[in-house]
């Protein structure tokens, strides 16, 4: 949790300020005590009524500046808990934006979401704990503990017996509860991950009928977190009756032995009253230490998450050429390309060499599983390769930064995926300056306009999260239209074509030929009309390229290419 501290850097001074105010805090509420037992000993017992008055108003001035010290360092402190929560939860999202899949992959979506939400959150709540209960704990013991003896030893000795007694019983406790918050936030991310995917996968348990398994499922994993915390709550339910029967003990044996020491004439009643403040003060404090002690061990375990996630090395690292510029043509090619996934036995690509001039298409097809939608990943270095290398205008793509890289890249993904904002913000999403002329053109080139113009709103139709309230043709479209107004050097579009029909597909296909220009498009394509027109057709088999040319050549030389096309077309 230390290395969490660095985070606190900024606000140096605040946790100054919070400290001070602590300090008076903590100051103003062992002074409290003294003044009633002036009050008592020398105004009450003496009849001494101008006394009670001046002490009183001194008591008041006191009170009211405890307690202004006390807001002031609650409200500081919120600030900066929030503060401190917000730096780190923006050091993790800027962290995960340069992972690539792989790095992704180690941490997993649902473990990345609760760390970065309620794990940040919990450290920053201890971070205001750690300030206002766990520091003056030790300020208050100790001063508490020297007034107490400058007043009476013996009375003193009763406290720190209580003192002792309760510090025993919180450790037997805490070595039982400690384990358990540990186990609370990852029995948290099994929650999170089941309740991900149900939701997510709404309609396939439905169309299964699987309600009652997924219920069960999340029930269980719901179960098992509560178990954990019920535990804890048992263990915390002993643990403060305890601590209330050892403080009302050690306030009754004040009382009483106090009493008979004031009978005798070895101390004044206005004393008894100091001392049994004195212990619930020290006690309470103590209570509060010991309760954020056993929370540092969950804190402990958030922070080391977070840390987790932080020293991650990212397995794509920008490059250092500055010398690749943008280019009247873009040429695209593979030498000799393997490629494996990192929990894969075998490479899912295999000396792959290719290459896609300006202005041509190059297509892509080949069985399930052959590797078409990897070379998609792979060009703009989503994963890294294991050998051999992939140019852009003749410069390998590992010796560019990621944002050059993309910035001359297209993608229509193979999911298609919109955000929850408009159309006309989805699509400028390609382009973030993008008039609406430019944005209503690329729809129009992506067969999006009409179905977008029909909507009540038009372009200014609010879009569902993930595209919900769109069919898969549709949010294809907007996909292609969010890559066409960009206007990049190389189009990859990964089986973007699958929910049209044939009719649409072929009008969008007519009208990229226009849009593309001197770029250079890689089509993923599962359908051979998608492709029949290409510049040139790669045919992938087991991840090796077992045939390369148009149509008409592959018709005649490639087996595999043939099998394909038998399935699919007619004999015509």
């Amino acid at each position: 949790m230390l290395r969490l501290f660095r985070f606190l850097e900024p606000y140096k001074k605040v946790v100054i300020v919070i400290l001070l105010f602590t300090f008076l805090q903590t100051l103003g509420t062992l002074y409290i005590p003294a003044l009633t037992a002036e009050i008592v000993n020398n105004g009450v017992a003496k009849g001494d009524i101008s006394y009670i008055i001046k002490t009183g108003v001194f008591m008041l001035l006191t009170v009211e500046l405890t307690a202004a010290s006390a807001v002031a360092g609650s409200r500081l402190s919120a600030n900066l808990s929030s503060g401190f929560a917000k730096d780190i939860r923006e050091a993790m999202f800027i962290k995960a934006q340069e992972f690539s899949i792989n790095d992704f992959n180690k941490i997993g979506t649902a473990s990345m979401i609760t760390r970065t939400t309620s794990d940040v959150t919990l450290i920053g709540q201890t971070t205001v704990m750690f300030i206002q209960m766990l520091l003056p704990a030790p300020i208050m013991a100790i001063g508490g503990l020297c007034l107490a003896f400058a007043k009476d030893k013996v009375m003193a000795l009763i406290i720190v017996t209580t003192m002792i007694a309760f510090l025993l019983i919180a450790f037997l406790l805490g070595k039982k509860v400690i384990p358990l918050f540990k186990l609370m936030q990852i029995k948290m991310d099994n929650i999170n991950r089941i309740l991900r995917e149900t939701i997510i996968g709404i309609r396939v348990i439905r169309a299964f009928n699987r309600e009652k398994y997924e219920k069960g499922r999340i029930d269980t994993a719901a179960a098992d977190y509560a178990g954990n915390a019920i535990k804890v709550n048992k263990i915390i339910a002993i643990l403060i009756p305890a601590i209330m029967m050892i403080m009302n003990l050690g306030i009754v044996c004040i009382l009483w032995i106090g009493g008979k020491r004031v009978v005798k004439g070895n101390m004044q009643i206005g004393d008894i009253m100091a001392m049994a403040e004195y212990c619930f003060l020290i006690l309470y404090f103590l209570i509060m230490g010991v309760m954020m002690f056993m929370y540092i061990p969950r804190a402990q375990a958030c922070a080391d998450r977070i840390n987790e996630v932080l020293a991650i090395a990212p397995e794509i690292t920008d490059g250092s050429s500055k010398h690749l510029k943008r280019r009247e043509y873009a040429h695209l090619e593979f030498q000799s390309v393997t490629f494996q996934y990192s929990d894969a036995e075998e490479p899912v690509l295999s000396n792959l060499s290719f290459e896609s001039k300006s202005g041509e298409v190059t297509a892509i097809i080949g069985g399930t599983g052959s590797g078409k939608s990897t070379i998609a990943k792979l060009i703009p270095r989503f994963f890294e390769v294991q050998s051999g290398c992939i140019m852009v205008n003749g410069t390998d793509i590992s010796n560019l930064s990621q944002k050059e890289l993309r910035d001359k890249i297209g993608l229509v993904p193979q999911k298609a995926f919109l955000f929850s904002e408009t159309i006309k913000e989805n699509i400028r999403y390609g382009k973030k300056d993008a008039t609406q002329d430019q944005i209503e053109h690329a729809a129009k080139a992506a067969q999006a306009h009409d179905f977008i113009t029909s909507l009540e709103n038009g372009y200014g139709s609010h879009v569902a999260q993930g595209g919900n309230n769109l069919s898969g043709g549709q949010k294809q479209r907007l996909s292609i239209a969010r890559a066409l107004i960009r206007k990049p050097e190389i189009y990859i579009f990964d089986d973007s074509f699958s929910a049209l029909d044939f009719k649409t597909e072929a009008r969008l296909r007519r009208a990229l030929k226009s849009e593309i220009g001197s770029s250079t498009a890689i089509i993923v394509a599962q359908r051979i009309s998608t492709i029949m027109d290409a510049d040139r057709i790669i045919v992938l088999d087991e991840g090796k390229i077992v045939g390369i040319g148009r149509h008409e050549e592959l018709m005649k030389s490639c087996d595999v290419y043939k099998q394909i096309a038998a399935s699919q077309l007619s004999e015509a």
